[in-house]
This record gives structure tokens, C-alpha cells and sequence, in this order.
């Protein structure tokens, strides 16, 4: 299980991060086509959109999208 954060624009708070256990050519395998298709004029994208497309192309794998963290502060 992992963090990752997926950036598809040049705004940092567009960015979001997915807790999951795919890897790297498995997420860019959903996310790349929809990002193409969105700077082709094609259709628009949101966070949920990218997320909702990679728990539909596996189901079965943990995916929790994330935007911001817990903090602790001591």
C-alpha cells in the first residue's frame, strides 16, 4: 500500500492523492487517456471523475482518493 500524488496540471491545488495499491503503468493506464482526451478538447475531467474511472477499472484494488491529511500537532 502506497501514497501517491497524481498532478495533471501546472496548479498544485488541483493535485489530489490516492491510497492504493496499483501501480504506476496500472494508474496511468486510466488516468492518461482522460487527461489526453481533456487537453484534445474532447471532454472535461475532475479529481472524482479520474478516481471513479480507476475504481471502475479494478474493482477489486484499494483506491481512496485523498485531498488533504490528518495532522498531528504536538
Amino acid at each position: 500500500m502506497r501514497v501517491v500524488k497524481i498532478n495533471t496540471t501546472a496548479y498544485e491545488e488541483e493535485d489530489f492523492f490516492l491510497l492504493t495499491n496499483l501501480t504506476d503503468d496500472e494508474i496511468a493506464e486510466v488516468v492518461q487517456p482522460i487527461v489526453n482526451a481533456e487537453r484534445d478538447g474532447y471532454e472535461e475531467y475532475d479529481n472524482e471523475s479520474i478516481w471513479r474511472a480507476l475504481t471502475n477499472r479494478f474493482p477489486n484494488n484499494r483506491i481512496d482518493m485523498m485531498t488533504e491529511f490528518d495532522e498531528l500537532k504536538f
